[in-house]
């Protein structure tokens, strides 16, 4: 199946549902060289396309995590520049189970902070968790998420301080 038919599966309905992102990821895990196709519908000039591509790959990815190495680059750059919630809200699952330095790992932690501003409380919830997912194995940023953390539990919505109290027991051990 080429690029044009699995983001033509995307396509059409409204916001509220995920239309065919689960045969598309399903047909994805099962041919991983669609994967490429699958994250240039992250830029498709229709709205619909790009929240149902990234759903399909954060679902994709969850098992399959190296998949997304070789797309570090622009994922790190529409992580920064996306304003639509469903990119973003995927986006911060999905960049942190991409190998990333030190360097970038910094460069990631100030597009998080931002999304927790989002007007989306799942934007908001799932920042925290890539947060989390980015520190749990660089000590270098460890004590500002755990900051982040605990600042979520005391003033965030009810998901984020749900979130953030389950994050904060990963740090304890």
């Amino acid at each position: 199946m080429a690029r044009k038919n699995i983001l033509a599966l995307l396509e059409g309905g409204d916001r509220r549902t995920i239309s065919s992102s689960d045969q598309v990821a399903e047909l994805v895990s099962n041919d991983p060289k669609l994967f490429p196709d699958l994250i240039a519908g992250l830029w498709s000039p229709d709205s619909l396309v790009r929240m149902r591509a990234a759903d399909a790959a954060e679902k994709v990815t969850r098992p399959h995590p190296e998949l997304l190495q070789p797309h570090k680059k622009e994922l790190l750059g529409l992580m920064a520049e996306t304003q639509q919630q469903e990119l973003r809200w995927h986006l911060a699952l999905m960049v942190p189970r991409i190998q990333l330095n030190a360097k970038e790992r910094q460069a990631v932690m100030p597009s998080l902070e931002s999304y927790l501003e989002d007007r989306s409380s799942i934007v908001k919830t799932f920042a925290l968790q890539g947060l989390a997912d980015l520190a749990q194995d660089d000590p270098g940023i460890q004590s500002r998420v755990i900051e982040i953390l605990c600042e979520a539990t005391r003033n965030g919505t009810p998901a984020m301080k749900a979130r953030s109290r389950k994050l904060l027991v990963r740090f304890e051990r």
